[in-house]
């Protein structure tokens, strides 16, 4: 065979060879992206996607948004009794406008002592009557509606043309009586008509009574006036100081409860710091005897890597429902449950760590005639110590927010407080406040233990 025939039969090789080779991942990358798009049209079929997005219901969403930034206040007419009618904020018995000479109907709202006739301004030249059992609602760019009760139905007369999708109007499921009348021209009105009652809310921004109850003298009042009346105004309550005062009346608000959501908080911080230095300390000692290099017995090795398989097998939600069941409701239950997690986690990493060290550093500080606890000490402890601490304060970060979803099950903190407001589903300020004050804690802890690994680690200059 000629030199070039030779050139020429292995041009054609490599040639066949790049075209498997190309085939092949041209074949890998198809059946990858197959078997992505199977399991994507099985896990739409087994979570069934379409129904979920059927029944969704965004307007309810944004109902709910709306409730968490803001509140409403509610003109009430009952159609029972004469004179039924109050004007609260959120429906509330203890906010209610007009039960105090200090605390009339707001201006918006003008009404006759029984609320025989009551007219409310809703603002952005929306306005609604009532007069006896007839309501009207005044809609710009739209007309007028007026609803009145006739013979145990809810009748309304609208303006003429289609009927917008923000008025609804229910027939009783039997009789086909029409009950209720509801309208919403705008997220922040309402006017809801039905049988027994007639109700219009309006929304405003913000959370209501955030600082003070409505009932409590210092509500409404500005921060200049409460600054004066620390300073200067003689006493509201004789047996406290004003300053005393404002920051008991603050702290025992019975409708923000900030102070059982502050012992929250710190009952939740309290179980993350007590679980995870618990596991921490539990966990190094025994991965000295896990670690290749420290034990030669293998099989204790063999049962702490399989107690360690074992502990961090089992969630942190399933340890805190066991022992929840062992000892009862508590922050020590969810201390418990982070512990046991944690001991598993930490002590494979750091049994882990304690075979990867550099023995030559252990050997030099044997060669001073240093015994065992010196060599581990001088020798080995330094090398492992970035990985202990670096470890030990990121599962202390992360553990602050499981602790909250403990909590929820019953151990305590602020989850149990989180899942009582949701359970209302009208307290979603309530809700969103508690949530705000968790992130902070969360990104607190993350900042401050990102803080003590430079301390611990690089040094309190901070340089590497």
């Amino acid at each position: 065979m000629s030199a070039t025939t030779f050139e020429a039969a292995e041009l054609l090789a490599r040639h066949a060879h790049t075209v498997r080779h190309v085939r092949r991942g041209w074949m890998i990358t198809v059946g990858g992206l197959l078997a992505v798009l199977v399991y994507l049209t099985y896990a739409w079929t087994a979570f069934d996607i379409s129904g979920l997005i059927a029944n969704a219901e965004p307007e309810r969403a944004v109902l709910l948004g709306t409730d968490a930034v803001a509140h409403k206040v509610h003109i009430t007419k009952g159609l029972r009794r004469q004179g039924d009618f109050e004007v609260a904020i959120e429906g509330e018995r203890t906010a209610t406008y007009g039960q105090q000479p200090d605390r009339p109907y707001p201006a918006w709202v003008r009404a006759d002592p029984e609320g025989r006739h009551v007219d409310i301004d809703l603002g952005g030249g929306y306005r609604a009557t009532i007069d006896g059992d007839v309501t009207t609602l005044t809609v710009p760019d739209y007309g007028t509606i007026r609803v009145w009760i006739e013979g145990g139905e809810v009748l309304a007369d609208l303006p003429e043309g289609p009927v917008p999708d923000w008025i609804r109007h229910a027939r009783h499921p039997t009789s086909d009586l029409l009950i209720k009348f509801d309208a919403r021209p705008t997220i922040g009105r309402r006017v809801q008509v039905t049988r027994s009652k007639i109700e219009v809310h309006r929304y405003f921004l913000g959370w209501e009574n955030f600082f003070f109850p409505f009932r409590s003298p210092l509500h409404g009042m500005s921060p200049a006036a409460l600054a004066a009346l620390v300073t200067v105004e003689p006493r509201l309550d004789p047996a406290l100081p004003n300053w005393q005062l404002i920051l008991k009346t603050f702290w025992d608000n019975p409708e923000w409860q900030h102070g059982v959501i502050a012992v929250a908080l710190f009952e939740t911080i309290l179980m993350a710091v007590l679980g995870t230095f618990t596991a921490a300390l539990v966990g190094l000692p025994l991965a000295f005897l896990a670690a290749r290099t420290f034990n030669k017995i293998g099989p204790i090795r063999f049962f702490l890597r399989r107690l360690f398989d074992f502990l961090r097998g089992i969630d942190m939600l399933i340890w805190s429902l066991i022992f929840i069941r062992a000892f009862g409701l508590g922050p020590l239950t969810g201390a418990l449950a982070i512990a046991f997690t944690d001991t598993g986690t930490l002590g494979k990493l750091f049994s882990e760590a304690l075979e990867n060290i550099d023995r030559k550093q252990e050997e030099g500080v044997q060669s001073t005639g240093a015994n065992f606890f010196q060599r581990t000490r001088f020798g080995v402890i330094p090398q492992i110590l970035p990985v202990f601490v670096s470890q030990g304060l990121y599962y202390l970060e992360s553990n602050t927010r499981s602790a909250t979803v403990i909590g929820a099950l019953g151990a305590g903190g602020i989850g149990l407080v989180l899942v009582e407001t949701m359970r209302t589903s009208r307290d979603w300020e309530n809700t969103l406040y508690i949530i705000i004050l968790t992130v902070m804690v969360v990104m607190t802890m993350d900042a401050l233990s990102s803080w003590l690994r430079r301390r611990l680690i690089q040094g309190a200059s901070g340089a590497p």
